[in-house]
């Protein structure tokens, strides 16, 4: 597709509620699913952290 302006690429012809709706949602899911893994890593550090380290046996 050829655009002639910034504002006729920013409409994208009429569908920009849906292009630019995609991409916001997209960009909050790959924020949400970047900051819940960040918040299992530290809960599975902490748990790690926590278990005592077993001996070793003969």
């Amino acid at each position: 597709m050829i655009w002639d302006s910034w504002s006729d690429l920013v409409a994208m012809g009429g569908y920009a509620k849906y292009v630019w709706g995609s991409f916001a949602v997209v960009a909050l899911v790959l924020a949400g699913e970047q900051a819940t893994l960040a918040l299992r890593r530290r809960a599975a550090l902490t748990s790690a952290r926590s278990v005592p380290a077993s001996g070793t046996r003969a």
